[in-house]
């Protein structure tokens, strides 16, 4: 995945209060599958452009988050990023996901020399290690009420 498409930059201070505005007004016209009908103002001719169901949920969720001045990437599903662009995602080092991708817990293919980890094998670790994180502390909560603490 080209670097570009990872730059990332704070929202300015009216773009924020921009964006929390506009997530204000559309998300109060969404319908569950209903497509977003927007009127374009300002071309020659008014236009009405057609967003689909699911986009208009993730336009309104992008910009909920640039509203609370939080930098947003999307990334298609089938991207494959560099070492340094998952470890990033992780928020772990570039070793440590070496040792991930080299353990086989991530999957990954070369490219010569250099790995590239799709997104998708990215999301579906994070996944798992969620889920093993949450079934231990189920088991801890579970094991202190055994115990009476």
């Amino acid at each position: 995945m080209p670097e570009s498409h990872l730059t990332q930059t704070l929202p300015t201070r009216d773009e924020a209060k921009q964006a929390e505005e506009t997530s204000r007004v559309l998300s109060s016209r969404l319908r569950s599958k209903t497509p977003l009908r927007l009127r374009v103002v300002g071309a020659p001719e008014d236009e009405t452009v057609v967003i689909p169901a699911s986009a208009a949920k993730m336009l309104v969720g992008i910009l909920d988050e640039m509203g609370r001045g939080n930098t947003v990437t999307v990334i298609p599903v089938h991207a494959e990023l560099t070492t340094q662009e998952a470890a990033d995602m992780l928020s772990i080092s570039r070793p440590s996901l070496i040792q991930l991708l080299d353990g086989g817990m991530i999957e990954y293919r070369k490219v010569g020399t250099h790995r590239r980890v799709r997104f998708e094998s990215l999301i579906a670790h994070k996944r798992r290690v969620h889920a093993e994180r949450l079934a231990a502390l189920n088991e801890l909560a579970a094991y202190d009420q055994e115990i009476g603490i």
